[in-house]
Formats: structure tokens, C-alpha cells, sequence
């Protein structure tokens, strides 16, 4: 079953979803960088990686991106959709998105192996707008943002299957950030132990640039 590789963080008291190098950062980004656990429910995320994982199949585990940002992916772009993953994505847009930006076409799909990881970068403003929103599927991870001229100003999300994070303004563009590989997965004190990682990334279009105008291949997020 496509599902069944899904790993949960159990039982234990969860400290939050997002947390920080103080209150000042926290405070800044309150609404830059979301985290909403359970977005999804058991069947959604079902539903989504069942989809998904006919295609991502056909394709192998790959070691050097185009960018160098992602190590251990394989990855894919997808216009085509069932119903009910169609209803899931424009529930996606109306979480994360406003009623005057226009989403990219089409959806970003990033599948990481248990040992693959996403490198800190900023998304280049060519290929993505002022929001990134993703779904994560099957496996528990930590997403680490760091601002770029001031290193000492971080934040992590934890970011667990079936979850929405949200990715605007000063958090897209001000600060770095990366998927921790597998020794480095720690939320605070918590371990969060890596498996496989499929997340399904919406992006808005870049300031002035109509739909069908990116000639180029799409950043890791």
C-alpha cells in the first residue's frame, strides 16, 4: 500500500510545531511561517501518495540537482489530477494563498529517500512568488529556516504527515531553509527520525510574470 511507509512521531507530549532562536524572531515570522499539523487526514494522504507513486516509481533516486541544493530525490511536475486530489490542492490554495495570486502550473512533487535532504537555500524570485505552501507525506521531518544576513536568527518547523506548511514574505525571501538530513533530524531535544519524504509543493507565480512564461527547471522547496 502506497501509505504504509508512513512514520508518526507517537505517542510523546508535542512541543509545539515551530520554534525558534527567541521571541523576536517568533514574533516576526508568526504569520510567515506556518505550520498546520493535520491538514490532511489518514485517507487524504492515501489518496495523494497513491497517486503519486505510480510515476515517481519510474523514476530513480537521483544525487545532483541542477542547483545543487537536493541530495537522494527524484522528482516530478504534475498538471494532471484526480477529483479528489483536486478538491485536497484547492483546499491548499485557499489556506495558504490570496484571492490575487495566481498559483504555477503545474504542482511541484519531491520524493527524498530516507538519507536524502534538501541543502539551505532562498528560492530563486525567477522561479517562485511571494508564497510556497507544501503537503508532506509518509515521513516526519524538520524544516530549518535561517535569516540570511543575520544567522543567529533561526527557526524550525516540524513538519509531520499529512501537515501544510506555509512559506510568505520576509520568510521566503529573507531566510534560507533546508529539510535536515537524517543524523541532523532534532525538533529542540526531540529526535524525529527520517524516512522516505514525498511533498507536494504549490508556489504562486513571480511578480509580473504570466502563467506558462518559466522556461526553466523549479527550485527544491
Amino acid at each position: 500500500m502506497a501509505g504504509s511507509g508512513r512514520l508518526a512521531l507517537g505517542t510523546l507530549p508535542v512541543p509545539g510545531w515551530v520554534r525558534g532562536s527567541g521571541p523576536a524572531v517568533l514574533s516576526r515570522l508568526r504569520d510567515a511561517a506556518v505550520v498546520r499539523p493535520g491538514f490532511l487526514s489518514a485517507a487524504e494522504e492515501e489518496t495523494l501518495s497513491g497517486e503519486l507513486e505510480p510515476e515517481l516509481r519510474r523514476r530513480r533516486y537521483e544525487y545532483d540537482h541542477w542547483d545543487a541544493a537536493i541530495h537522494g530525490f527524484r522528482e516530478t511536475e504534475k498538471s494532471r489530477w484526480s477529483e479528489a486530489s483536486r478538491a485536497i490542492l484547492q483546499r491548499v490554495q485557499a489556506a495558504a494563498f490570496s484571492s490575487g495570486q495566481t498559483l504555477l502550473s503545474p504542482v511541484h512533487v519531491l520524493d527524498l529517500e530516507p538519507r536524502g535532504y534538501i541543502k539551505p537555500h532562498v528560492d530563486s524570485i525567477k522561479f517562485c512568488g511571494a508564497t510556497i505552501a507544501g503537503l508532506s507525506l509518509l515521513s516526519p521531518s524538520v524544516m530549518r529556516l535561517v535569516h540570511t544576513q543575520e544567522p543567529g536568527e533561526w527557526l524550525e518547523l516540524l513538519l509531520e504527515p499529512g501537515s501544510l506548511y506555509i512559506l510568505r514574505g520576509s520568510a521566503r525571501y529573507d531566510f534560507s531553509h533546508e529539510i535536515l538530513r537524517d543524523e541532523e533530524s532534532f525538533f529542540g531535544e526531540r529526535r524525529v527520525p527520517r524516512g522516505r519524504r514525498i511533498s507536494v509543493i504549490c508556489r504562486s507565480l513571480p511578480e509580473g510574470m504570466g502563467p506558462g512564461e518559466l522556461g526553466q527547471p523549479p527550485p527544491a522547496c
